[in-house]
């Protein structure tokens, strides 16, 4: 086994030399040659998820990255860094001094794969479409602070916003700004079954449900940015970490990608005699608990932060992910300005002496009951243990009293935030690289975890004038000063920050960029070199 360890945090520029050193290539086209690249992820049609590849109702980090790689936005993420870059369009910019008109010129050529010429109509059909739909667990929300869309050319598309936001542009090269063709898609409702009609890098060729294969390969139409290093890439989805590491070592694939389990990167490290390079670079993913401020537990501020004073991050990161994780003080996490250490600011280490005397001064002299929840199958075989630890950690120090209860993804989701849960995990990755995604997408009005929880400084203060800074380290004290606010009314518990690790075979060149920091798999950087 050889580790590359990547240290590449979100704002960095290119690195070509380390990247030299560590054994990474541009590689080449792959002649054909298909890369099989494996992962746990699964694409189900369900109640909660009807069109996993429609990107008015996909909003999840595995559906994006199919989406990414077969759908155009006007810009995209950069290979590394924060800045989007060009894509479908080639000159985008503010227009207006307030910062509340965003106009962009396409790039000439552009087609989809049915033949169909992709115009700035069809960017104003996507996305008066995204927010006609509307829908409740999908991105809509990156879109809601469009005021008016228009295409007064063939080339030129203009975005008229409710509000300065800086932040704009970092959303429009999301999937939830994906541009779909006017003919194919329909306006007012879910486009059925698993087919793609986009004008991305790739074309999905095909896609079986019941076995997890999907095919992709290189557009010859593609009009944009990135440079393809194959010409084709197979996905296969597998139900568990271990099949999925067998096949890796058998040579069945290529590629193994999420989830690689903590117990997974210590076997494969430890091997010296296979073929395979694990890779580790920085990543923003976090994990949190949240309070359901309507209820009677998390809407009281002494319980939140009596549990605040337990939590032991530093145990659950070496003894439940082996130091996979990192602790996280913080909902913005480390690598992004104005990342803040607040929690540790303000309950130092953890201290059950504390924990209880905060109770005391409230009014509560018994543990307090509550159960945990979290889901079984949606972050990992390891949320299990990361919750049983929690529950160690919070009942042996005297000041509560705790359960846990695991529930499926397809039960829990809805569950979450129908007010279900009275304290319950979750795991964010974010939408683009900047602090605002992690602040924002929580506090807004409409938020995401649809939140009782208010806080008028957040809202009306740090959002809005933030989102008027273009320079956007110059944020920084705003978003330390919003994450002063969470660490003492704790309507969410930050618990750890994620690295990534991707393991490829040694004839697989490309995978330090396989994955950038938002997490988004970048398949067209894979390639097959020399073993």
């Amino acid at each position: 086994m050889n580790r590359k360890t990547l240290v590449l945090p979100a704002m960095a520029v290119l690195l070509a030399p380390l990247l030299a050193a560590c054994g990474g290539s541009d590689g080449g086209d792959s002649g054909g040659d298909t890369i099989v690249v494996g992962t746990t992820d699964q694409f189900a049609v369900t109640k909660d998820s009807p069109a996993p590849f429609d990107p008015a109702a996909g909003y999840e980090t595995a559906a994006w990255n199919i989406m990414r790689s077969t759908f155009q936005t006007l810009l995209r993420s950069p290979r590394s860094g924060t800045e989007p870059v060009m894509e479908a369009a080639k000159k985008c910019e503010f227009t207006d001094q307030q910062g509340e008109q965003y106009r962009c010129t396409m790039r000439d050529g552009l087609k989809f794969t049915n033949g169909n010429k992709l115009t700035a109509q069809d960017v104003e059909f996507s996305v008066k479409r995204m927010l006609d739909i509307g829908y409740d667990l999908g991105p809509a929300s990156l879109l809601a602070n469009i005021d008016k869309v228009e295409a007064p050319s063939d080339s030129e598309v203009v975005f008229h916003l409710k509000e300065p936001d800086a932040t704009f542009p970092y959303k429009l090269a999301t999937p939830a700004a994906a541009i779909l063709d006017s003919e194919s898609y329909p306006r007012k409702s879910f486009k059925k079954g698993h087919k793609v009609i986009g004008s991305g890098p790739y074309t999905l060729d095909s896609f079986e449900p019941k076995t997890g294969e999907a095919v992709f390969s290189k557009n010859e139409e593609y009009e944009g940015t990135l440079d393809l290093k194959n010409s084709k890439i197979e996905l296969r989805m597998f139900k568990s970490g271990d099949t999925m590491e067998k096949a890796l070592k058998s040579g069945k694939i290529d590629v193994m990608n999420r989830s690689i389990s903590p117990e997974q990167v210590q076997r494969l490290e430890k091997d010296q005699k296979d073929k395979i390079d694990l890779i580790e670079s920085p990543g923003q993913e976090i994990r949190y608990l949240v309070f359901d401020t309507k209820s009677a537990i998390g809407g009281n501020k002494a319980i939140r932060r009596a549990m605040a004073q337990v939590v032991d991050r530093k145990a659950l990161t070496r003894d439940v992910y082996r130091r996979t994780t990192e602790a996280l003080y913080s909902l913005v996490p480390s690598g992004l300005p104005g990342h803040r250490n607040s929690f540790f600011n303000e309950y130092d280490e953890p201290n059950a002496k504390a924990a209880r005397e905060i109770l005391r001064s409230a009014g509560i002299d018994k543990p307090v009951k509550l159960t945990l929840h979290y889901t079984t199958d949606h972050y990992g075989a390891v949320t299990a243990e990361e919750f049983k630890t929690l529950q160690k950690q919070l009942n042996a120090s005297g000041a509560f009293d705790v359960e846990i209860k695991g529930v499926p993804w397809k039960e829990y989701l809805p569950a979450a935030q129908n007010g279900d849960y009275d304290v319950y995990g979750f795991g964010w990755f974010p939408d683009f690289l900047d602090p605002d995604n992690f602040i924002a997408p929580f506090f807004v009005k409409d938020n995401v975890l649809k939140l009782a929880y208010a806080n008028k400084e957040i809202r009306e203060n740090v959002i809005p004038e933030t989102r008027s800074e273009t320079n956007r380290a110059a944020t920084a004290g705003d978003f330390e000063r919003a994450q002063d606010i969470v660490a003492d009314e704790v309507p969410l518990l930050p618990v750890w920050q994620g690295k990534q690790y991707i393991a490829v075979r040694d004839d697989i060149t490309g995978g330090e960029w396989a994955l950038n920091s938002a997490s988004v798999l970048q398949l067209w950087e894979l390639g097959r070199g020399v073993d």
